[in-house]
């Protein structure tokens, strides 16, 4: 998306035009988390940031609370630049974030008194905001004697009580068990629904499908390396929303199917044949066991081969976070096609699902070889050095010139773990060596 979109409600509360960031790498080069970002809130709007993890959303919310700068592009704030934290702009966690020695009153009153207001409007706003948010009666409490959603609804308490103009919301409920995060939803939703919140424009990050088509007007849906808008859509839904509404399911699966569209639509997961990697691209960490999982549902009745991703995700009470990574190794290793919301397996795949254990493991390894690069290199080192071993620290080496130390050791445990399957070579983490079992 190029341009700034219109805004569908009211006064303009952000601008946020042409962003990019990018962190510096060790060899000098820089990792772009954010490119071309372009996107606008109206007061009365609640707009969710849709993607995977690694996508750039929680990056941009920091940019957008003034909690880091871009690398280029502007953000604005009621038609001012945002050059540090503003006022108006407060925002939600999702690890709670209170501090363990302070009672639920001394966490929310926290913003206040860094404003350094008055007492007497300090104790009035906060014991305001705990009963606004449901937890009149627990003002004493510490954070240890509360519930997970309980501590979150602290989490919501404090940011309201400084009365912003914007929230912003950083996977505020994926910490809490389906059922607390349902009604800390549904709370939300109710109050926001009577004006009862202090605040006129809420900004959503969120992995979860459904979580963003029961709350959103707006879903900006957000591809990864680098993060981009690959798409708006408008949920013109009535509230409250129904997950078993026909209407609600179609939207779910069209999200499905941008996220899984063709690159020059999407790029989601990238379809366009089989995605074909390099030894620097950043691996999921997946394992095999999913990966194994994953094949032997859609193989078997009733889908033979050809599955509807929201429909897999719903059986397996999986979120695109998890379901995504999966369908992605299995691409990028060849066992399976990815495209319009829909997972079609290969006929290795199908023939991996129908073998027997030690079968199954000649497959795996024969792909995992072939398609990627990392394993196939590691194993070639192996096999070359007549000791058969090297030390873990040659190939982070080499992976550091491509991408950040984080994403060089998850790359090659994801590796590790898919070679241990198929018993293309070992690993000794504790001497942190690699080596051959059966040197050829």
């Amino acid at each position: 998306m190029n341009s700034v979109p219109n805004l569908a409600g009211g006064r303009e509360l952000l601008r946020v035009q042409n962003v990019r960031k990018a962190f510096p790498k060790p060899d000098g080069g820089e990792l772009l988390v954010l490119d071309g970002v372009n996107l606008g809130l109206a007061e009365g709007e609640i707009i969710g940031l849709l993607g995977r993890s690694g996508s750039g959303k929680s990056t941009l919310l920091r940019l957008i609370a003034g909690l880091a700068d871009p690398s280029a592009g502007q953000l604005s704030f009621s038609g001012q630049p945002i050059s540090g934290p503003a006022s108006g702009i407060a925002m939600v966690f999702q690890s709670f974030a209170l501090f363990p020695w302070l009672t639920v009153f001394e966490n929310v009153a926290l913003g206040l008194e860094a404003q350094h207001m008055a007492k007497p409007e300090i104790r009035t706003r906060s014991l305001q905001a705990i009963d606004l948010i449901g937890l009149d009666g627990f003002e004493s409490a510490y954070p240890r004697e509360l519930s997970g959603g309980m501590r979150q609804r602290v989490g919501f308490a404090r940011a309201l009580v400084v009365h912003p103009d914007i929230l912003l919301m950083d996977e505020p409920f994926s910490a809490l068990d389906v059922l607390t995060a349902e009604t800390l939803r549904t709370d939300f939703l109710d109050l926001w629904a009577e004006r009862r919140l202090p605040i006129k424009g809420v900004i959503l990050v969120t992995h979860n499908i459904e979580e963003a088509v029961l709350m959103c007007d707006r879903i900006l849906v957000f591809g990864s390396n680098p993060g981009r808008i690959l798409g708006e859509i408008p949920v013109a839904l009535p509230q409250p929303r129904k997950r078993l509404d026909p209407k609600f399911r179609d939207l779910v699966e069209h999200i499905y199917v941008v996220m899984t569209s063709r690159p020059g639509t999407a790029q989601g997961l990238r379809v366009e044949g089989f995605p074909r990697i390099t030894i620097g691209s950043v691996l999921p960490r997946v394992s095999s066991n999913l990966l194994s999982g994953l094949i032997e549902t859609v193989a078997a009745p009733p889908f033979n081969g050809t599955a509807d991703l929201p429909k897999i995700a719903s059986d397996l009470q999986m979120e695109i976070d998890e379901l995504f990574p999966v369908a992605e190794t299995l691409q990028v290793m060849h066992f399976a096609e990815v495209e319009g919301g829909d997972i079609r397996l290969t006929a290795e795949s199908m023939a991996f699902a129908n073998a027997a254990l030690d079968e199954r493991k000649r497959i795996f390894a024969r792909h995992l070889l072939a398609y990627v690069p990392l394993a196939e290199h590691i194993r070639r080192v192996l096999d070359e050095r007549a000791s058969h071993v090297a030390r873990k620290s040659r190939f982070i080496d080499e992976l550091e010139d491509f991408m950040t130390e984080d994403d060089a050791e998850q790359s090659l445990r994801a590796v590790v773990s898919l070679a241990r399957y198929a018993e293309v070579f070992a690993y000794d983490d504790e001497h942190e060596m690699f080596s051959l079992e059966n040197p050829t």
